[in-house]
């Protein structure tokens, strides 16, 4: 790209800005001008703040071809994340694939909150159940010096992405990734010795409300990670007693879930033999996630 004074074809910054923020208006997509201006950054190849600070600049036509394809995608709902390939969560940055979700801001609730349980741990040991991206997982390794887990997800493809993401994390050693239903790619040892976190974040949307979500969810991200086509808590009903199974005494386990399911959720875990139930919002002040604790027990007692 090269700064140009003389004349404009409609392919400088500014104009190529001014087209994007037009085309996504009239296709009704929020925040519009964000939207555009990280797609055009990207195809120019250019700082954010250089669209605003040098709109006369240049852009040769084979980045303007890819920002005006990027843009048409935007329109029709696809989102940027998925455009670009990734997306930033926690501390990194998560490559995406077809069959994985896109890692959402409220899902750092979870990991914030496994840091919190962990953090004084020696060398603690974490499952995540349904990992995707494994951005949960790596996330959590990331902040704990020491740490090392599994992450199992049904999808082969998810499974590549989160062992892609590990290698680009340069955590290859603190992470594995694994393909399973559930819990069955673990061996007797690792059930035998079990883990001080179990994590998932399932399909826990309900059948009716898939209907209601955006189309850049419906459309774009897998269904199959989405919703169990019933009542959503489907998942749960498998995973707290996995998660009890496969918890050591005196270790955690903490799920994701929709809105209003804290109730339903919390005492599956308490009848699976889980103590101490707990809530944590996000930053929209829903309740994100539940967690609770495993006792550990001596001879005559046990303590929590």
């Amino acid at each position: 790209m090269v700064a140009s004074t003389s004349q404009h074809d409609g392919s400088t910054l500014g104009a190529l800005m001014a087209d994007g923020v037009s085309a996504l208006n009239a296709a009704g997509i929020e925040n519009a001008r964000m939207d555009a201006r990280i797609l055009l950054a990207r195809a120019a190849g250019v700082d954010g703040g250089r669209i605003t600070a040098w709109p006369e600049d240049d852009v040769a036509p084979e980045k303007a071809a890819i920002f005006r394809d990027m843009i048409a995608r935007r329109a029709r709902h696809e989102p940027v994340g998925r455009i670009l390939g990734e997306r930033d969560f926690w501390r990194h940055t998560f490559k995406l694939a077809p069959d994985t979700l896109e890692p959402r801001p409220d899902s750092e609730t979870l990991v914030e909150w496994a840091i919190d349980f962990l953090e004084d741990a020696d060398a603690p040991r974490i499952l995540d159940l349904g990992t995707g991206t494994g951005c949960l997982l790596l996330s959590t390794l990331g902040d704990l010096p020491g740490a090392t887990g599994i992450g199992l997800d049904i999808s082969e493809g998810a499974v590549d992405c989160a062992r892609e993401n590990a290698r680009a994390l340069d955590m290859t050693e603190q992470a594995e990734f694994r393909v399973s239903d559930w819990a069955r790619a673990l061996s007797d040892g690792e059930r035998a010795e079990g883990f001080d976190l179990v994590m998932s974040n399932p399909p826990y949307i309900t059948r009716d409300e898939m209907d209601m979500l955006s189309p850049e969810v419906q459309k774009f991200d897998p269904r199959r990670a989405l919703t169990d086509e019933g009542d959503g808590l489907a998942a749960y009903r498998i995973l707290a007693q996995v998660a009890y199974d496969l918890t050591k005494p005196a270790g955690f386990v903490i799920f994701e879930i929709g809105r209003g399911q804290e109730n339903d959720v919390g005492r599956m875990l308490v009848e699976a033999g889980f103590v101490g139930v707990e809530h944590r919002e996000d930053l929209g002040g829903i309740v994100r996630c539940v967690a609770a604790k495993k006792t550990r027990c001596s001879v005559g007692r046990c303590v929590i």
